[in-house]
């Protein structure tokens, strides 16, 4: 995963943030046995999925690997494993 760059745009850190925070209000809001408040959280971690796969669609996530490519790096692995 090192070489990839996965999850390093702006869309993912942004989903995973706010999917964050809604983890932290349902994880206080559970303990403080409010079901409203808890089911609030879980509705921010939705929230954070989707404005992560929209601004994925605007551009600002990494793009899908072609199978050219993914083809290309295979061939290649296997030129410096034959080293």
């Amino acid at each position: 995963m090192a070489g990839s760059a996965h999850g390093h745009t702006l869309a993912a850190w942004t989903g995973v943030t706010i999917s964050f925070i809604g983890f932290c209000i349902a994880g206080v809001f559970m303990v403080a046995a409010n079901v409203p408040g808890f089911w609030a959280g879980i509705a921010v971690v939705l929230i954070g999925g989707v404005v992560g796969g929209v601004m994925k669609m605007m551009g600002l996530g990494m793009p899908k690997e072609s199978e050219a490519s993914i083809a290309a790096r295979e061939r290649a692995a296997a030129a410096t494993a034959r080293s």
